[in-house]
This record gives C-alpha cells, structure tokens and sequence, in this order.
C-alpha cells in the first residue's frame, strides 16, 4: 500500500531471483504442508489477497495445500481459538478475545483501509454537497455507519440528524435499491458494492479509507500452532506478502479472482473494484494501526463494562508475531517498519 510500503530496497532481478527461489524451495507435492484458511461466507473486500493466494496457486507455490473453511466472523473466531482453523482473518474479535486471555498472536495483513464508500446521484459532486440529504448507512453501532460518522463529523464537521438526515439498512443492496428509487440520495457501501453502484449511474463521493487507515482481514493463528509450525506460518507470510504484490501488479488475474468471489456477472463491475484498491494491500501490521483497533475494540469493551475505564492498554506488540513478520518481508527485499540504523 502507497500509503505505508517504501519501494522496493533491492534491485528488481535480485527479488525475481529471491522469489524462484522461494518457488524452488517449495518442494514436491508430498512435502506440501497442509493448512486450513478462514474465509467469511460472504467475500469481503479485506480479504482479497488470499483469494489471489488461493487460486492463483501462490499458496501452492511457497509449499502450502491450504483448505478453505467457511464460516460467519464470530463462528471462525471461536474455532480459531479452539485451534480448529490454523490461519484466521478476523482482526476486530480477535483483538477483544486477545484482551480477555485468548492465547492468540497476529500473523500478517492484508487490507491497510477502511474500504467503505460514500456513493451517491451525480448531481452531488462534493461531500458539502450532502448536507440536507438522506443517506443510508447500517444501524448505529456498526461499522456501516460509525465509519461514515467518524469521517463526515471528524473530517468535515458535518452530524447526523443536524446537517444531514440517516435511514439505516440492514444490507448495501437494499441501500442501492433506495437509491435508484430516489428514497435517498446516498448510501455507504464498500468497494465491490460501489462498483454496482458506478453502472447503475451513481458515483464515489468519498472513500472513507483516505481518512480511515486500518488493518482489515487481518490473520492471527493460535499461540500453540505458530510455536510449532513456526516455518509454514513464515511461508504463510511470503505467501500473503506475494499475493498483496500481485494485486497491484497483475490487473486481469486480480479481475478474474474479485469477479470470481463476488459472483459479478459484468465483468466491469470486477474491473472498478479493481481500480479502487489494487495499491491499497499490504502484508504488514503497522503499529500504530495495531493500536489504531485495539483502542477501537476497548471503547466497544467499556459501553458494555467489560474493561474498566481506567485500565490501560497493555503492551500490544506481545499479540504480534513482529519478530517472524519483518524477518520474513526483509527476506522478500523491503521494510515495511522503520528500517534499523
């Protein structure tokens, strides 16, 4: 991701050497070493690196058979932590149940943003625009209205119920249908949804990632799994770090796999959520955006008494596997954190 990953810090045929290498290392078939990968039962924008990873065989190629389980968030973070998933995507839940004394480390990342829209008629050309306006988000509490709240209140000082009205919406294809029917006049959806949007005549007001910078899709494993398989889940790294560098790079395979996923039948739509986050991946997990959902989750924790307001966070770095990660993204040729002196 532009906004987080320097350049390269080796010239471009040493990582092309470096890669084979990895490649040729990976073994024959019966050294595959078989893993399972969480994915949620509906595609998620956070999550399109390891869709890439899967089935453009770079799983395969750094010696990982990997399995797809599927299942809702909250029932692939309880499996995770009964070590019944090895590699699981779900950083929000996992950052509360590593609070509460789930022996949980976080691995790699995928999404650096918030990957929600504001999209709205064409007539509206600025965010200024929506005061007096209708737009539907999700129910308050969730992260389909909260992230809008947060960037319009914080970023252009504009309220909900003062400057501009809301209707919540279970789903962003009950929102897009509002739209179309003139209910409202703009509605928070994510990137692929945006892209149906796009065709059916609306636009892209604001992206929400331009002010929101998070860890999205995040994979953390169990404390016992990476203890003892410390070397495939550094090939679960280089894996997920490869599949971040061909998103950006490889735009028709990257369109054939989101067209795939999220059952796009106009390939179009594939290309626009392309368009939108192709250099917005990374497989780091900056530190301050660690804290960024950490301190996020804990406020969540306290509504609901279940952190004391006084308490602090403790040190963050023991839930991720900071030492494995750098070690592994050095050996593709980049830093991703502050390069040592």
């Amino acid at each position: 991701m532009k906004q987080f990953r320097n350049k390269w810090a080796v010239p471009a045929a040493l990582l092309v050497f470096g890669i084979a290498t990895l490649a040729a290392s990976a073994g024959s078939a019966a050294d595959m070493k078989t893993i399972t990968v969480g994915r949620t039962t509906s595609a998620s924008g956070f999550h399109i690196p390891s869709y890439i990873a899967m089935d453009q065989g770079i799983f395969k190629k750094h010696g990982l058979d990997a399995k797809y389980v599927s299942m809702s968030g909250k029932a692939l973070l309880n499996a995770g932590i009964a070590e019944q998933i090895d590699y699981v995507p779900i950083p929000g839940g996992g950052s509360q149940a590593a609070l509460k004394g789930a022996p949980i480390t976080y691995l790699v990342g995928q999404s650096l943003i918030s990957q929600w829209t504001i999209t709205a008629h064409k007539s509206i050309k600025t965010v200024q625009d929506l005061k007096g306006k209708i737009i539907g988000l999700g129910r308050p509490g969730s992260a389909d209205y909260d992230e809008a709240d947060i960037v319009l209140s914080k970023n252009f000082g504009m309220e909900p119920g003062k400057d501009y009205k809301v209707i919540s919406f279970r789903g962003e294809a009950e929102r897009i249908a509002a739209m179309i029917n003139g209910d409202i006049h703009a509605g928070l959806l994510t990137f692929p949804h945006a892209a149906k949007a796009k065709l059916a005549g609306f636009k892209v007001v604001l992206k929400t990632g331009q002010y929101l910078p998070r860890i999205g899709g995040s994979f953390w494993v169990h404390n016992d799994y990476l203890k003892a398989n410390r070397a495939t889940a550094k090939a679960f790294i280089h894996a997920m770090a490869e599949a971040a560098e061909y998103m950006e790079s490889n735009k028709e395979g990257s369109v054939d796999v989101i067209q795939k996923y999220f059952a796009m039948k106009d390939r179009r739509e594939a290309e626009g959520v392309w368009e939108e986050v192709f250099d917005q991946y990374g497989p780091d997990l900056p530190e301050a955006l660690v804290k960024s959902l950490f301190s996020s989750r804990v406020k969540r924790m306290m509504a609901k008494n279940l952190w004391p307001k006084d308490k602090p966070l403790p040190d963050l770095e023991k839930f991720v596997a900071r030492d494995l990660l750098n070690e592994t993204l050095r050996e593709r040729g980049y830093y991703l954190q502050r390069k040592p002196l």
